[in-house]
């Protein structure tokens, strides 16, 4: 939408919601509310999404069918716990872009980026470098840093960053294929974001795929910042393998169970080398309790553990709302609201310097504000006005009007909010 297009009245923002299809999603959340009982302008929904207001319903059903059957509820409950993932795998194929083997929820983000790890970076003495953007996620870089040296290599010259620019904030698409083409045959792992955690960055996924298969690289994705919020084809664009958290848009609860794709084309390469627990087994022969594994295809293959029951039942609640609103309109819906929030911001706060890119393709539902002259206790006096973001040093505030459960009504009170305290 262009920016001519928005108005700065509050009048219409409340048009907007009037008219809006998805806004009755938002009666179906919890949204925090200040001392004074006025909803919060919740804006961190890239670092914990709302509960969804049937999640507990999801959980009781389970605690009554471990109450009334113990042990017989892995095969007797309403839901039966031992192929409960699957009635996630479908609605998260479907997000991700991926044909319904290629993905498993499973454990955490990290564990799952260890695990594979150990498949895809298969490091050589020509070959052992592993590329990522600077300013990645600290967890992803403490993850990289420890494989090189599990493999006795040395990061400083195994791990390759990409930085912007002198004076930009954001890669740009050239640049980072110039460095593949350049560096790719002394490259094994090529590991990226999805969305870039501090600028909310879109990084074009199946573009770094095509460039690093050209040169022989492994390829993966971090989609943290990504699963729920932007369009993904992770099948038809080739990604070796991803993995998420299911707690920022996935609106999954703090700790939900993480999710993992591994492509199709290694759905059968027993040869593959990976570090196997017995939930991976194959699923019809897994009680007899043999001594040797035997993978599941596709990815459940990579599974360690029985999937926690208690911790996937909410991530189903808030599944079947994604399914109900369907990722193009939430897209649509997401564009409309971060173009209204650039829109008010320059006209309310000129100063801001906003660090996600303009451009819709490279953009999702984070804006991400440059303020030098702040600091944290900023996000402590906007709370005091009942509008939470969050903050990621040195300067960064982060806010993410939500497609799910954000309004228009909510971008103009954080603007108004904002600028105020700014002020």
């Amino acid at each position: 939408m262009s920016l001519d297009s928005f108005q700065h009245r509050e009048q219409y923002a409340v048009a907007m919601d009037a008219r809006d299809p998805l806004a009755h999603f938002r009666q179906c959340f919890f949204i925090p509310k200040t001392n004074s009982g006025e909803e919060c302008v919740y804006f961190c929904g890239h670092s914990l999404g709302l509960q969804p207001k049937t999640a507990a319903s999801y959980i009781d059903q389970e605690l009554r069918d471990w109450a009334r059957l113990g042990v017989e509820g892995h095969f007797r409950a309403k839901h039966p716990w031992v192929p409960y993932h699957r009635l996630l795998t479908g609605q998260t194929a479907e997000l991700a872009g991926a044909e319904p083997r290629e993905v498993v929820l499973m454990n955490s983000l990290t564990a799952n980026l260890h695990l594979m790890m150990a498949s895809f970076y298969r490091p050589t003495t020509q070959r052992n470098k592993i590329l990522i953007e600077a300013g990645a996620f600290p967890s992803d870089q403490y993850a990289v840093k420890s494989q090189i040296r599990f493999h006795a290599f040395d990061p400083a010259s195994s791990l390759l960053e990409i930085s912007p620019r002198q004076g930009e904030s954001c890669l740009r698409d050239e640049d980072i294929e110039s460095v593949i083409e350049r560096e790719g045959q002394s490259i094994a792992l090529i590991l990226f974001a999805g969305v870039n955690y501090a600028t909310g960055q879109v990084f074009d996924v199946e573009a770094i795929t095509r460039a690093g298969h050209r040169r022989g690289c492994m390829v993966g994705f971090d989609l943290a910042h990504a699963i729920g919020n932007v369009p993904l084809r992770l099948h038809d664009g080739g990604a070796d393998f991803a993995v998420w958290c299911s707690y920022k848009y996935l609106n999954g609860g703090p700790g939900c169970v993480a999710g993992c794709f591994v492509h199709d084309r290694y759905s059968t390469a027993w040869d593959l080398p990976r570090l196997a627990g017995w939930w991976g087994h194959e699923e019809k022969i897994r009680f007899l309790m043999g001594p040797e594994f035997h993978p599941m295809p596709g990815a459940e293959g990579w599974q360690l553990s029985n999937p926690p029951i208690l911790a996937l039942a909410p991530l189903r609640a808030s599944m079947e709302l994604f399914s109900e609103a369907g990722m193009e309109r939430l897209r649509a819906k997401s564009l409309s609201l971060t173009g209204y929030l650039d829109f008010l911001l320059r006209q309310r706060a000129p100063a801001c310097s906003i660090l996600t890119p303009t451009e819709e393709k490279q953009r999702g539902a984070q804006v991400s504000i440059r303020l030098p002259h702040q600091g944290r206790d900023l996000c402590d006096r906007l709370a005091t006005l009942g509008v939470i973001g969050d903050w990621r040093e040195p300067d960064i505030f982060r806010v993410a009007p939500v497609p799910l459960y954000n309004s228009y009504q909510d971008v103009y009170r954080f603007v108004e909010r904002f600028s105020a305290v700014l002020a």
